[in-house]
This record gives C-alpha cells, structure tokens and sequence, in this order.
C-alpha cells in the first residue's frame, strides 16, 4: 500500500526577522488542531531553524523574498517543509535528519520528518471539520411602525384640502413598506 498525503496545511511569508514567529505560532496552532500536540515542541523547534537560517542568510540588497512553511500528515509521518529561493546544502540540527532538493526556478525544499505518536496513522489524525459558514448569519429583522393617531384640535393654521390628501397619502405609502 502506497501511503498517501491525508492532509496539508501552508504559509506564505516574506523572509523577514517576523516570519521566525509567525511559522512557530502557524506550526502550534496547526498540531494542536490536528489533535497532535506531543509533536508541537520537536517540530516547533525544527520550523524555527530552518526559517531562521532562511531568513539570516538571505541577500538583504533586493526586494523581499518569499518562503512556504509547509506540513504535511503523510502515512506514519508528519512531514515539515520550508521553501526558499536560497541555494545550497540545509542547515544542520542537532536530532534532526534535514534533507534538501533544488526545485525548478532555483527554489530550494528542505524538509524532515518526525514520527506520528505510536499506533496512528495519517488516516487516523482527527482533522478538523470546517464548514463553509462558521457562524450562521443572524435572521433578518422586521420593523414595524405605525403612524399614531393623534386628535387634532382645531390648528392656528387651517390646512388645504390637497395638502392633507398628499399628507395622508405619503404616510399610508411609508406605513405600507415597512408592514411588507
């Protein structure tokens, strides 16, 4: 049986001093909603250098450079990736088996793999179920409004007869559009 990648997740960032943090918190959030947080430290640890090292011996003379944090579940396996635009061999890591391949266009993969906790499988990680819409958009509100009936004693102004039928007829039209 060929084991098959059951689920990916990546982040695009400019290869900036920030990037170290924003892929350690991308790489926390990422297990711990994959119900995988014995693996958070180790690979939290591995990200960190590699995107890091990325970062520091990048040219810093043009414009900003992109990389991709990348994990993958993939048979009885977490896969970690960085792609850079940096050639050459990965940096070393103490416990860490990190292995490299130049892709087309100069772009660098570097990638290690840690073993899932003992007894599961890619297949058997909870993943999360998203839905569409997360929250249900609220059901619409209907306002009425009514015109009050007020008594009318007799006014300082006598009123024109057009004048009152063009009145009448303004308020009956707006309480009939907000009754519908």
């Amino acid at each position: 049986m060929i084991a098959q990648t059951t689920q990916v997740d990546d982040l695009r960032l400019v290869a900036l001093p920030s990037a170290v943090s924003c892929a350690e918190m991308f790489v926390r959030f990422t297990l711990a909603e994959w119900s995988l947080r014995p693996l958070i430290g180790e690979a939290t640890r591995i990200v960190r250098h590699l995107v890091d090292a990325s970062v520091v011996n990048g040219p810093t003379h043009r414009s900003p450079r992109f990389l991709t944090v990348r994990l993958r579940l993939h048979g009885d396996v977490l896969v970690l990736e960085v792609d850079d635009d940096l050639p050459g061999e990965p940096p070393e890591l103490d416990g860490a088996r990190i292995n490299a391949v130049t892709l087309p266009g100069g772009r660098r993969n570097m990638w290690t793999e840690l073993a899932l906790p003992s007894g599961m499988s890619a297949a058997a990680v909870p993943l999360p179920q998203r839905a569409r819409n997360r929250t249900p958009a609220p059901p619409p509100v209907h306002f009425q409004y009514t015109v009050p009936d007020y008594p009318v004693d007799e006014p300082s102004v006598p009123l024109m007869d057009a004048d009152s039928q063009i009145l009448q007829r303004v308020l009956y039209g707006l309480n009939r559009g907000n009754q519908s």
